[in-house]
């Protein structure tokens, strides 16, 4: 593994000059103090609060050094540039370049981006962005402590805007690319609807080396707008679903996940995942497609995918007592991610089959329909009753009708007489929501309160 930038060797790359020690190599940089960890260095963002006011915490935390716009009265190595977003980003850029893998992999999508990620990485073996860094922050953040050393690098590619997706090609231009959907995440912020987020989201595409290759979904109507336009003509599209590539013998495992066959022009590739749903299958079809176009041994991305977890929120599994599942998804929530998970959870066996959910965001004018359309698809799905809460809680109630709970926040939910606490015992629970509304104190009270078996 490459040892990291110095603040001198970071100078040749970002521009800008050192007061102080330029030997110092910090573990990675922060743009947050409250998650900033000893030996990193701090990169004083101008936002809507000024980081250069936060400096002095971040060293109180451990911060070995610096990255400022201006001097600060501070003894510790201070990297001085006129721009400190740019300089990071130049930063993560430089790294990423040096130290180039042989195939670079770009992941977007409105749902299942960060999952399908996980898989890639586990097809590869490749060295992957942590959690959500995934937009023009986050991501050179990440690049600036890229180790060297993998066959690959796998990159998650978020927007809520156009061009972000843009910027972050240019910073890291992919080799390969995987868009798992295109659906109304981030809405209201585009004024062309839905074809205003596939242009966004086909940024990617754009933004692929010549020759590029790239998959989706051939079910997906968007995808394929993407896959006619001008500015895609310079990749390959690769559909799955389509008379090459494609998912047989679907098979759910209940708790243990799913197995498949990908058959592929030339033979059929036996899949089994811990991930749980046939949404969870189709993104491990899509992350196995695109690493076998980019060279990787079949054997290998089989292996790799059967390694990859569940993670806390986003499809962890917990049997209950009395036998009972809950079904963690609480990282985010748009209306088909809703049904895909809702459509997993039917999968296991056991007692009714009932839904927690925050309020979904970003949605626009059409807010309102959509968590109506939402709850009355979660009824004819088979759900028996939902209990729900936030800013749309009667909307998706009217939509769900008979067997729904709304709640204004949390506290009544938690609280209420009708509440978490007249759940039934043995039930199959999927939570699920917006961060805003962080349905994770879902999962914690029935944790405690229903509790693990």
């Amino acid at each position: 593994m490459a040892a990291l930038f110095t603040f001198a060797e970071a100078t040749q790359r970002v521009g800008g000059s050192v007061q102080g020690d330029g030997s110092v190599a910090p573990s990675g940089l922060s743009i947050d103090t409250r998650t900033i960890r000893p030996g990193e260095c701090f990169v004083a963002l101008r936002a809507e609060r000024d980081g250069h006011d936060f400096a002095a915490t971040a060293m109180e935390k451990g911060a070995s050094c610096l990255m400022v716009d201006h001097a600060l009265p501070f003894a510790v190595p201070q990297l001085i540039v006129p721009d400190t977003l740019a300089a990071m980003q130049a930063w993560g850029a430089a790294r990423l370049a040096e130290l180039r893998p042989r195939a670079v992999f770009g992941v977007t999508g409105s749902v299942g981006k960060t999952s399908t990620k996980e898989l890639l990485a586990g097809a590869t073996g490749g060295w992957k962005t942590p959690g959500n860094r995934n937009n023009t922050l986050g991501l050179p953040q990440a690049l600036a402590a890229y180790p060297g050393g993998f066959d690959a690098v796998v990159l998650e590619m978020g927007m809520s805007t156009p061009g972000e997706i843009r910027r972050l090609t240019e910073l890291a231009p992919p080799d390969f690319g995987v868009i798992t959907n295109i659906g109304t995440a981030h809405l209201e912020n585009f004024a062309e609807g839905q074809q205003g987020i596939a242009r966004a989201k086909g940024e990617l595409v754009a933004g692929l080396r010549p020759g590029g290759a790239w998959v989706f979904h051939e079910r997906d109507a968007w995808c394929r707008w993407v896959a006619e336009q001008p500015w895609a003509a310079h990749t390959l599209a690769v559909p799955v679903g389509g008379s090459e590539f494609r998912v047989e013998a679907c098979e759910s495992l209940g708790p243990r996940g799913e197995r498949f066959v990908l058959r592929t022009p030339g033979y059929g590739l036996p899949i089994e995942i811990q991930l749980r749903g046939r949404h969870q299958a189709d993104n491990a079809a899509l992350a196995a497609v695109i690493a076998l176009l980019a060279g990787f041994k079949p054997e290998g991305v089989a292996e790799g995918l059967a390694a990859v977890a569940p993670e806390p929120g986003r499809g962890r599994l917990h049997a209950l007592k009395g036998g009972g599942w809950l079904l963690d998804e609480t990282y985010n929530a748009s209306p088909d991610s809703i049904l895909a998970c809702a459509s997993a959870l039917l999968e296991l066996e056991g007692g009714e089959p009932v839904a927690v959910l925050g309020s979904m965001r970003e949605l626009g004018a059409d807010a309102p329909a959509l968590h109506r359309a939402t709850g009355e698809a979660l009824k004819k799905l088979g759900l028996s009753r939902l209990w729900t809460f936030g800013e749309f809680a009667a909307d998706y109630a009217t939509g769900f009708g008979s067997g729904a709970a709304a709640f204004a926040d949390f506290e009544p939910l938690r609280d209420g007489p009708d509440g978490l606490g007249s759940i039934p015992a043995g039930a199959r629970i999927i939570v699920k929501g917006s961060r805003f509304w962080r349905s994770e104190r879902v999962v914690d009270w029935l944790l405690l309160n229903a509790g693990v078996d």
